[in-house]
Protein backbone atom coordinates (compact mmCIF):
# COMPACT_ATOMS: atom_id res chain seq x y z
CA UNK A 1 0.00 0.00 0.00
CA UNK A 2 1.33 3.30 -0.91
CA UNK A 3 1.01 7.00 0.82
CA UNK A 4 -1.38 7.62 -1.82
CA UNK A 5 -4.15 5.55 -0.60
CA UNK A 6 -3.46 4.02 2.97
CA UNK A 7 -5.08 1.84 4.77
CA UNK A 8 -6.83 2.77 8.23
CA UNK A 9 -5.66 1.71 11.21
CA UNK A 10 -8.26 -0.35 13.07
CA UNK A 11 -7.88 -0.70 17.25
CA UNK A 12 -8.62 -3.72 18.81
CA UNK A 13 -8.71 -4.24 22.33
CA UNK A 14 -7.35 -7.76 23.87
CA UNK A 15 -6.95 -9.89 26.77
CA UNK A 16 -4.75 -12.85 27.90
CA UNK A 17 -6.81 -15.95 28.74
CA UNK A 18 -4.80 -18.20 30.93
CA UNK A 19 -4.61 -21.98 30.44
CA UNK A 20 -3.14 -25.02 32.59
CA UNK A 21 -0.72 -27.28 30.95
CA UNK A 22 -0.69 -29.28 33.74
CA UNK A 23 3.35 -29.37 34.00
CA UNK A 24 5.02 -28.09 36.97
CA UNK A 25 8.84 -27.67 38.83
CA UNK A 26 9.27 -28.13 42.43
CA UNK A 27 13.00 -27.46 41.92
CA UNK A 28 15.65 -26.23 39.26
CA UNK A 29 16.43 -29.29 37.31
CA UNK A 30 12.14 -30.34 36.67
CA UNK A 31 11.79 -26.57 35.36
CA UNK A 32 14.95 -26.96 33.06
CA UNK A 33 13.29 -30.35 31.58
CA UNK A 34 9.83 -28.77 31.09
CA UNK A 35 11.23 -25.45 30.01
CA UNK A 36 12.93 -28.09 27.25
CA UNK A 37 9.39 -29.18 25.73
CA UNK A 38 6.99 -26.05 26.76
CA UNK A 39 5.04 -24.63 24.03
CA UNK A 40 6.74 -20.97 23.13
CA UNK A 41 3.25 -20.22 23.85
CA UNK A 42 3.96 -20.66 27.55
CA UNK A 43 7.46 -18.55 27.42
CA UNK A 44 5.33 -15.66 26.15
CA UNK A 45 3.10 -15.48 28.97
CA UNK A 46 5.61 -15.96 31.64
CA UNK A 47 7.57 -12.95 30.17
CA UNK A 48 4.60 -10.51 28.77
CA UNK A 49 1.48 -12.15 30.20
CA UNK A 50 2.53 -10.09 33.46
CA UNK A 51 1.65 -7.08 31.62
CA UNK A 52 -2.05 -7.74 31.77
CA UNK A 53 -3.11 -9.16 35.17
CA UNK A 54 -2.24 -7.63 38.71
CA UNK A 55 1.30 -8.45 40.28
CA UNK A 56 1.87 -8.05 43.83
CA UNK A 57 5.66 -9.23 43.35
CA UNK A 58 8.56 -8.15 43.53
CA UNK A 59 8.57 -5.43 40.77
CA UNK A 60 12.73 -5.47 40.28
CA UNK A 61 11.61 -9.05 38.66
CA UNK A 62 9.76 -8.61 34.95
CA UNK A 63 9.18 -12.38 33.96
CA UNK A 64 8.02 -15.19 35.87
CA UNK A 65 10.71 -17.32 35.91
CA UNK A 66 13.24 -14.64 37.97
CA UNK A 67 9.87 -14.31 40.25
CA UNK A 68 9.81 -17.59 41.16
CA UNK A 69 13.75 -18.29 41.31
CA UNK A 70 13.69 -15.16 44.17
CA UNK A 71 10.53 -16.01 46.30
CA UNK A 72 10.75 -20.21 45.74
CA UNK A 73 13.89 -21.42 45.88
CA UNK A 74 15.76 -18.22 47.28
CA UNK A 75 18.00 -18.03 44.76
CA UNK A 76 18.42 -14.61 44.33
CA UNK A 77 21.62 -14.66 41.73
CA UNK A 78 19.74 -16.46 39.39
CA UNK A 79 16.71 -14.32 39.99
CA UNK A 80 18.92 -11.24 38.67
CA UNK A 81 20.33 -13.55 35.97
CA UNK A 82 16.95 -14.46 34.55
CA UNK A 83 15.55 -10.92 35.85
CA UNK A 84 17.85 -9.00 33.20
CA UNK A 85 16.79 -10.83 29.98
CA UNK A 86 14.80 -8.71 27.38
CA UNK A 87 12.89 -11.10 25.21
CA UNK A 88 12.58 -8.37 22.53
CA UNK A 89 16.38 -8.92 22.50
CA UNK A 90 15.72 -12.03 20.82
CA UNK A 91 14.66 -12.93 16.89
CA UNK A 92 12.20 -15.62 18.41
CA UNK A 93 10.90 -17.55 21.26
CA UNK A 94 12.66 -20.62 20.53
CA UNK A 95 15.88 -18.17 21.10
CA UNK A 96 14.39 -17.10 23.99
CA UNK A 97 14.47 -20.53 25.55
CA UNK A 98 17.56 -20.98 24.87
CA UNK A 99 18.64 -18.21 26.94
CA UNK A 100 16.52 -19.39 29.53
CA UNK A 101 18.11 -22.77 29.58
CA UNK A 102 21.83 -21.52 28.95
CA UNK A 103 21.13 -19.19 31.94
CA UNK A 104 19.53 -22.46 33.78
CA UNK A 105 22.39 -24.83 32.94
CA UNK A 106 25.12 -22.44 34.45
CA UNK A 107 23.21 -21.90 37.71
CA UNK A 108 22.87 -25.68 37.79
CA UNK A 109 26.65 -26.29 37.86
CA UNK A 110 27.43 -23.29 40.58
CA UNK A 111 24.68 -25.22 42.34
CA UNK A 112 26.21 -28.53 44.81
CA UNK A 113 22.40 -29.55 46.26
CA UNK A 114 19.01 -28.43 43.81
CA UNK A 115 16.89 -26.25 47.06
CA UNK A 116 12.75 -27.55 46.66
CA UNK A 117 10.51 -24.98 46.40
CA UNK A 118 7.08 -25.93 48.78
CA UNK A 119 4.98 -28.55 47.48
CA UNK A 120 2.32 -25.55 47.30
CA UNK A 121 5.03 -23.03 45.78
CA UNK A 122 5.75 -24.89 42.94
CA UNK A 123 6.71 -23.30 39.23
CA UNK A 124 3.41 -23.78 37.36
CA UNK A 125 3.23 -23.43 33.28
CA UNK A 126 0.47 -21.35 31.91
CA UNK A 127 -0.28 -21.04 28.43
CA UNK A 128 -2.52 -18.47 26.93
CA UNK A 129 -5.20 -17.88 24.38
CA UNK A 130 -5.55 -14.15 23.43
CA UNK A 131 -8.77 -12.94 22.56
CA UNK A 132 -9.32 -9.92 20.32
CA UNK A 133 -12.10 -7.05 20.36
CA UNK A 134 -13.55 -4.97 17.75
CA UNK A 135 -13.78 -1.23 19.18
CA UNK A 136 -15.11 -0.05 16.21
CA UNK A 137 -12.49 3.32 15.75
CA UNK A 138 -9.76 3.07 13.49
CA UNK A 139 -7.40 6.24 12.53
CA UNK A 140 -7.04 7.46 9.06
CA UNK A 141 -4.10 9.93 9.28
CA UNK A 142 -0.74 9.98 11.00
CA UNK A 143 -2.11 13.42 13.26
CA UNK A 144 -5.01 11.42 14.86
CA UNK A 145 -2.24 9.03 16.52
CA UNK A 146 -1.51 10.82 20.19
CA UNK A 147 -5.24 11.92 20.51
CA UNK A 148 -6.47 8.38 20.02
CA UNK A 149 -3.44 7.37 21.65
CA UNK A 150 -4.24 8.58 24.64
CA UNK A 151 -7.78 7.13 25.19
CA UNK A 152 -6.37 3.90 24.49
CA UNK A 153 -6.99 0.75 27.25
CA UNK A 154 -4.17 -1.45 28.15
CA UNK A 155 -5.71 -4.21 26.21
CA UNK A 156 -5.31 -1.99 22.94
CA UNK A 157 -1.84 -1.13 23.69
CA UNK A 158 -0.88 -4.43 24.64
CA UNK A 159 -2.16 -5.98 21.04
CA UNK A 160 -0.75 -2.84 19.24
CA UNK A 161 2.85 -2.95 20.73
CA UNK A 162 3.51 -5.83 22.39
CA UNK A 163 1.56 -8.55 20.47
CA UNK A 164 1.79 -7.19 17.17
CA UNK A 165 5.90 -8.00 17.56
CA UNK A 166 5.12 -11.83 17.52
CA UNK A 167 2.28 -11.42 14.97
CA UNK A 168 3.53 -9.14 12.27
CA UNK A 169 6.65 -10.79 10.53
CA UNK A 170 8.77 -7.93 10.87
CA UNK A 171 8.58 -7.92 14.44
CA UNK A 172 7.51 -4.50 14.37
CA UNK A 173 4.65 -2.80 16.22
CA UNK A 174 1.48 -1.92 14.41
CA UNK A 175 2.26 1.64 14.73
CA UNK A 176 5.53 1.25 12.66
CA UNK A 177 3.93 -0.33 9.99
CA UNK A 178 0.71 1.79 9.47
CA UNK A 179 2.95 4.91 9.25
CA UNK A 180 5.05 3.04 6.88
CA UNK A 181 2.20 4.24 4.35
CA UNK A 182 2.48 7.54 4.82
CA UNK A 183 6.16 7.58 3.62
CA UNK A 184 9.83 8.97 4.64
CA UNK A 185 8.33 12.08 5.83
CA UNK A 186 7.12 9.69 8.92
CA UNK A 187 10.92 7.84 9.55
CA UNK A 188 11.84 9.53 11.97
CA UNK A 189 8.57 8.83 14.10
CA UNK A 190 8.46 5.15 12.91
CA UNK A 191 12.29 4.99 14.51
CA UNK A 192 11.37 6.79 17.49
CA UNK A 193 9.17 4.40 18.40
CA UNK A 194 10.77 1.37 16.98
CA UNK A 195 13.41 2.99 19.92
CA UNK A 196 11.30 2.21 23.27
CA UNK A 197 11.32 -0.79 24.39
CA UNK A 198 8.23 -1.99 26.00
CA UNK A 199 9.28 -5.09 28.25
CA UNK A 200 10.96 -3.22 31.28
CA UNK A 201 8.42 -1.47 32.47
CA UNK A 202 4.66 -1.27 33.08
CA UNK A 203 1.69 -0.50 29.80
CA UNK A 204 0.85 2.73 31.92
CA UNK A 205 4.45 4.24 31.60
CA UNK A 206 4.85 2.38 28.29
CA UNK A 207 2.01 4.66 26.90
CA UNK A 208 3.24 7.90 28.70
CA UNK A 209 6.50 7.24 26.92
CA UNK A 210 4.85 6.80 23.42
CA UNK A 211 2.74 9.81 24.15
CA UNK A 212 5.45 11.33 24.78
CA UNK A 213 7.57 10.61 21.84
CA UNK A 214 4.70 11.60 19.31
CA UNK A 215 3.99 14.42 20.87
CA UNK A 216 7.70 15.91 21.19
CA UNK A 217 7.82 14.75 17.34
CA UNK A 218 4.79 16.40 16.62
CA UNK A 219 5.87 20.06 18.13
CA UNK A 220 9.30 19.54 16.36
CA UNK A 221 7.52 19.12 13.01
CA UNK A 222 5.57 22.16 13.69
CA UNK A 223 8.12 24.52 14.63
CA UNK A 224 9.84 23.19 11.53
CA UNK A 225 6.82 24.17 8.88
Amino acid sequence: MNSNNPMPLYIKDCTLIALATGKRAQNLRELREHLRVIPTNCIYYHFWGGLLRPRFDDPEYHNDFAIWAAHSIHNKMLAERLAVIDPVAFRSMEDLRRELLDVIEESLDETEFPIWARRDDQFEFIQHQIVVFDTHKYLEKPDELETALSEFSMGSLFFHVIDARQRNENSLDDFQNWLTQFGPSYKDLRDIIGTIDPYFTSLNHLKERLLKAIHTYQLEGDANA
